[in-house]
């Protein structure tokens, strides 16, 4: 061989190891689609409600733009935020012989904005204004809420008494009735200053639920709102035996919580099953109770409550939700993911477009993989399909046709193997899919983000890149051949394909 192609042959047989070697780390999963399986209702309750910044972050013009994009996709119902009583919303004042004043002037443009773009309030009774606050506790976000308990119940009770009050005159019974109320937020944690927490927090509740029940037995109300899903058996007996106003139950679990923290052990519980763990542990607390049939909603869960961009800004995101909606299904009434937009103050102004944040649509309008995941798997039916897979979700919609979400999960900080799936079809008359992709290649703004330098502040010309990035691709079409379909996805990659 001539000695100038040796450097071309090494170059050659590289590429042929590097090839085999991804090759032979490509995993293999068998899944068989049985249209004779047994089903059952399937309804979407991981995407009717989300979470989103402080109450007055929804009067900014990009906040409502990103809601309108997210309600165009999932077609939510309901969203939450706190600090409604934050004394930026000026709600609570009083005069200078302390009589309570009350301008709910913000609160009608508040609420006003979100019911005009189709969303209800989830209402968080949060936090205390500084005139009625027993003392100056802030806690520490940037906006530096409030978290004492009232210096005078009577006055808590008026004001909460007012604020329904008002609600119903502005937006009718039959409306407000359709909405939640949530009394306050995570108290076991340092967003109640109040001693001891749980006592005082019962307290709080009792005067908040017994307030809104007088001004009408139709309103909803329900606690006790906590982080890493804690005090709900204490909560429901307390409601119980002081016969307590209680519509339902609500809570929190980050998928990064630590198991001491939410289960009192020491085990090594993967992000991927956290969530979902901490769910059926207090679906079986209400099972058990007096009330066994409290609707449950978690008012708060992602896949961080850190700012780790790698996590919520990355393809992870969308095999981790379909995991997370599989193993959750039948334990859990409604979820709220946390949250809808990075238009977000907790830590202050944002500076830069990708930092960790839990919204699905970065700054700019921009819209991360976990936008499209909640896209595609919008797409899913109302009755799932038993399947034998733990990374796949079978669905059929009401006019017969199956959907199938597919996913490869890994954990974010490994980088995981490609998965080749093959699809067999029973009983399933099936010979056309339309496919939609979630991964690297498809709606990743996050890469493109990082591809183009990560640019703290993007030029207008990279922000119209980024969000050409983000946008869902365009659906592929395969054909059924011999009862089978084969379908290659990618290390963190999710795919969400309608059989017909």
């Amino acid at each position: 061989m001539p000695r100038f192609l040796a450097p071309f042959r090494a170059v050659a047989l590289a590429l042929l190891i590097h090839s085999l070697g991804a090759y032979a780390q490509t995993t293999n999963q068998d899944i068989t689609v049985d249209g004779n399986a047994p089903s059952h209702p399937f309804p979407h309750f991981w995407e009717q409600m989300f979470g989103s910044g402080r109450a007055i972050l929804s009067l900014r013009a990009s906040y409502r733009q990103d809601l309108r994009d997210v309600k165009q996709i999932t077609d939510f119902n309901y969203v939450r935020f706190h600090a409604i009583f934050h004394d930026e919303v000026g709600v609570y004042q009083e005069d200078a012989q302390g009589n309570p004043v009350y301008n709910f002037s913000y609160v009608d443009q508040i609420y006003d904005g979100l019911l005009e773009n189709g969303v209800k309030p989830f209402v968080e009774l949060s936090f205390m204004p500084r005139q009625l606050a027993s003392a100056p506790i802030l806690q520490a976000f940037w906006y530096k809420p409030n978290v004492a308990p009232p210096k005078d119940w009577k006055k808590w009770d008026d004001l909460i008494t007012a604020f329904v009050t008002h609600l119903i005159s502005r937006y009718g019974i039959d409306e407000v009735a359709t909405w939640y109320f949530e009394v306050w937020n995570e108290p076991n944690l340092d967003f109640w200053a109040g001693n001891p927490k749980q006592a005082t927090y019962f307290e709080l509740y009792d005067h908040s639920a017994r307030a809104i029940k007088q001004v009408s037995a139709r309103l909803r109300v329900g606690g006790p709102a906590t982080a890493q899903a804690a005090w709900v058996g204490d909560f429901i007996r307390h409601c119980a035996e002081n016969h307590i106003p209680m519509d339902f139950v609500s809570t929190h679990v980050y998928a990064n919580d630590s198991a001491k923290d939410v289960f009192g052990t020491n085990e090594n519980i993967p992000r991927s099953d956290m969530v979902c763990r901490a769910v059926r542990k207090v679906h079986g607390e209400i099972e058990r109770s007096s009330m066994p049939r409290e609707p449950l909603i978690w008012s708060e869960f992602n896949a961080s409550y850190k700012n780790e961009p790698e996590v919520t800004d990355s393809t992870y995101m969308g095999p981790w939700l379909a995991n997370t909606i599989r193993q959750c299904d039948g334990t859990v009434d409604m979820m709220s993911y946390w949250t809808f937009s990075d238009v977000f103050e907790e830590q202050g102004v944002v500076k830069t477009p990708f930092y960790g944040g839990f919204g699905l649509m970065a700054v700019n309008n921009i819209p991360k993989p976990a936008f499209n995941a909640f896209e595609v798997l919008h797409k899913l039916g109302d009755q799932r399909i038993e399947l034998n897979s733990d990374s796949a979700l079978l669905t059929r919609d009401k006019d017969g046709i199956y959907v199938l979400a597919v996913w490869n999960y890994a954990p974010p900080e490994e980088s995981g193997h490609p998965e080749h799936v093959t699809i067999t079809f029973k009983n399933a008359n099936l010979s056309k899919a339309t496919l939609w992709r979630v991964d690297s290649d498809h709606g990743d703004s996050y890469q493109a983000f990082k591809q183009m330098g990560s640019p703290s502040f993007p030029t207008r010309e990279q922000i119209v890149a980024l969000r050409t990035a983000g946008k869902l691709s365009s659906p592929e079409t395969a054909v059924v051949e011999g009862e089978r379909l084969a379908l290659d996805i990618p290390a963190h990659g999710l795919v969400v394909t309608e059989l017909r």
